[in-house]
């Protein structure tokens, strides 16, 4: 007499793949509970560590999937922070955030630790460009009804991803695949970027050119010298406040772009000890910036 065998139970067996794919992902790292909730200088910490696994792993793989989506967790602050300049904009906070994320993202597929930068310092820059080019997005010249309007900022979002895995602009058969919406639909929204763009008719076009990149490429570009003044102008105050040996070591590593052993060798001490005083400097910094400024 042949005995039953008990199902097996499938939600016991994808927890089993997940927890494994982690155990791969992480390589002997501490594993993160709750990213969202670590502290800054942890998140610095941790970060280098995820970054280092990253550059381990095979692109498209699980394991790279789940230390990329870490690395966005843990540096989730660093949107929350950059939305709050733009906290008097009419548009939904939630929307900012979600497209600053998608910056954070193209910053964490960008960086490499051969840089010899904090993260925070390479990706502010990009998270607040998205947002730029959102409001940028988001202002018609006429008037365009809201579902097309969603529709081309879902299409936006669309063409930077494939652009990312691609390597090209994406078809518009693979954007629809990619949103699953028809060719027509498409169309439609790259017609209604015309909507936010106004240009002269006597600018051409060439066929083989959609509305989306046609737009894009009439506009002009991201000038990185504002925002560079614009966060200089709020660190001078809290720069001030430091003492003289804090300014210098950031005189040497952001003024004369020294790396943190040149600077060691030109204070006299060690390149860990710099890089402690460096991550001190920069969180005290970051801190006096997400404060809110008392007016009297």
């Amino acid at each position: 007499m042949s005995t039953l065998r008990k199902p097996s139970d499938p939600t016991r067996t994808r927890a089993d793949e997940a927890a494994a794919v982690r155990e791969r992902a992480l390589g002997g790292l501490p594993e993160i509970d709750r990213p969202t909730e670590v502290s800054t200088t942890d998140a610095q910490t941790l970060s280098t560590a995820l970054f280092t696994r990253l550059e381990a792993l095979e692109e498209g793989t699980a394991e790279h999937a789940y230390v990329r989506n870490t690395l966005v967790e843990l540096n989730l602050s660093l949107v929350k922070f950059a939305a709050r300049r733009f906290r008097n904009r009419a548009e939904p906070t939630e929307d900012i955030i979600q497209v600053g994320t998608i910056g954070l993202i193209k910053a964490i597929d960008r960086f490499e630790l051969s840089r010899e930068v904090e993260f925070s310092a390479f990706a502010l820059p990009t998270i607040v460009g998205e947002m730029k080019r959102f409001f940028r997005d988001t202002s018609w010249a006429v008037q365009v009804p809201r579902r097309l309007q969603e529709l081309r900022i879902e299409l936006a979002k669309a063409v930077d991803t494939l652009e990312q895995r691609l390597g090209r602009h994406p078809t518009r058969a693979e954007l629809s695949d990619h949103l699953r919406i028809g060719q027509e639909s498409v169309a439609e929204g790259e017609q209604a970027s015309n909507g936010y763009v106004a240009r002269s008719l006597d600018t051409p076009a060439g066929d083989d050119e959609s509305a989306v990149t046609a737009g894009e490429r009439r506009l002009g570009e991201e000038e990185r010298a504002y925002e560079l003044i614009d966060a200089l102008e709020s660190l001078k105050p809290l720069v001030a406040e430091l003492d003289e040996r804090d300014r210098r070591i950031l005189a040497l590593r952001f003024g004369e772009e020294l790396t943190q052993a040149e600077i060691g060798e030109r204070l006299g001490l060690s390149q860990m000890h710099i890089s402690r005083l460096l991550a001190r400097i920069l969180d005290e910094l970051r801190t006096g910036l997400l404060q809110d400024p008392v007016h009297t």
